[in-house]
């Protein structure tokens, strides 16, 4: 029992550790030349943007897609860290439950394969 108690206490920590992580998560791209600079939270909302003064030589298609590419870049950004933060806690949750497979009985909902 002691060894269940463990376990799954182990999995909450992974757990709570992950969903700390995933609120810290934000993504930060500035393009080559320095122009644009794109920040977006956890959820791949815009919460900063600065511009360069230089920004306003550029004809308006120019800078508007200068935007969008480093608002881009900078939810990829976020995204792999998002990704990175749940394959960390898919690894613990597994490492665990492989680690625990072998010390307790399947339950009566369990597959066998």
């Amino acid at each position: 029992m002691d060894a269940l108690v463990e376990g799954v206490s182990g999995k909450l920590e992974a757990l709570e550790a992950a969903l700390y992580g995933l609120k810290q998560v934000n993504g930060r791209f500035t393009t080559e030349d320095g122009l644009v600079t794109a920040e977006v939270n956890s959820d791949g909302a815009l919460v900063a943007l600065s511009l360069d003064e230089a920004i306003t030589t550029l004809p308006p298609t120019e800078a508007a897609q200068l935007i969008l590419s480093a608002c881009k870049q900078a939810t990829e950004a976020a995204g792999d860290a998002r990704s990175n933060i749940i394959a960390t806690l898919n690894d613990s949750l597994t490492g665990s439950a492989a680690q625990g497979s072998g010390e307790l009985a399947p339950g009566p909902d369990s597959v066998q394969r």
